[in-house]
């Protein structure tokens, strides 16, 4: 797995708009932030348009944006704007050689987790965490925006805590991270960006986020995973925040669904978290997807902290 280049004072941070439209003053407002912390964020041509329907820009100009990013040497770290969709159209254009010889930080969650497929693919480790929105309303301050910036200068060690939950299972495993938004995960099943295909020595600690999916939905979802053996390879399970969505007459909760379906389905004997900070939510943990990570579930919380190689 490789590991971008730490960023230095003065490094050029490009903000592209990869999915759907973004509003001017969240862009403006990471720009900002990004200068204070000694960065220089620059601010991609078809970033704030012009809009193609419910998209940034036309699927040519977000192609465009990306590619010039990547290519450009003095760009360190992508910073993706906002998810949403689109994602997914720029997936055919990109080859596992010209990410991994121009590895450098993807930075983004929701839908950018088509694009965090496509690094892990080609073995270079991505950032799923917030982008311009939160980095404008929850400002330098903010615990996730200050270990986004730590982990862009270098301190990559992850070491995240979690309260214990009702549905939790205890254990440790260790693997590589990977994962992000469910339904666009679910939608890559069967290609080869399908994430959860990759397999690893050391086999993979999967986390799962997502917003707007009714319970249904996400139980289709995740008995998919089951019937491909994915869920029956990983080594561990975080659940992080399944937001929006209402009750329905079979389950009370998301949670209560996943636990259920985890004792149908017959994954046993592995770590899961529930509730983990991870989501469509103010408290959204950076990930370094494709690290080697420790995953301890005990009666007194959750644990999730980076391994040496």
């Amino acid at each position: 797995m490789i590991y971008p280049e730490r960023l230095n004072s003065g490094d050029r941070i490009a903000i592209i708009s990869p999915a759907t439209t973004v509003k001017e003053e969240y862009i403006d407002g990471a720009v900002r932030l990004l200068h204070e912390e000694g960065f220089d964020p620059v601010v991609f041509p078809h970033a704030k348009g012009p809009v193609s329907g419910s998209f940034a820009s036309s699927e040519e100009c977000r192609l465009a944006d990306l590619k010039a990013a990547l290519h450009d040497p003095s760009v360190k770290a992508v910073l993706c704007a906002r998810g949403g969709y689109g994602c997914v159209h720029l997936l055919p254009h990109f080859t596992d050689a010209e990410i991994r010889e121009n590895p450098k930080w993807l930075i983004g969650f929701s839908d950018v987790s088509a694009l965090h497929a496509l690094w892990q693919r080609a073995g270079v480790a991505s950032l799923h965490a917030p982008m311009a929105k939160h980095l404008t309303l929850e400002g330098r301050d903010d615990v996730c925006t200050r270990r986004l910036i730590g982990i862009l200068k270098g301190e990559t060690v992850m070491a995240y805590d979690a309260p214990s939950h009702p549905f939790n299972r205890h254990g440790i495993a260790e693997g590589r991270l990977v994962g992000g938004n469910l339904a666009v995960l679910n939608g890559l099943a069967g290609t080869d960006a399908d994430l959860l295909s990759l397999q690893c020595d050391e086999g993979v600690v999967l986390f799962i986020e997502d917003i707007s999916e009714a319970i249904y939905a996400v139980e289709r979802m995740l008995i998919r995973l089951s019937l491909s053996g994915a869920l029956h390879r990983i080594k561990g399970l975080i659940v992080g925040q399944f937001t929006e969505y209402r009750p329905d007459k079979n389950f009370g909760s998301m949670e209560e669904m996943v636990d259920s379906l985890l004792k149908r389905c017959g994954v046993t004997g592995i770590p899961v978290a529930f509730d983990f900070p991870v989501g469509h939510v103010a408290l959204n943990y950076p990930l370094i997807e494709g690290a080697a990570v420790r995953l301890s579930v005990s009666s007194e919380g959750v644990a999730l902290q980076s391994v040496t190689e």
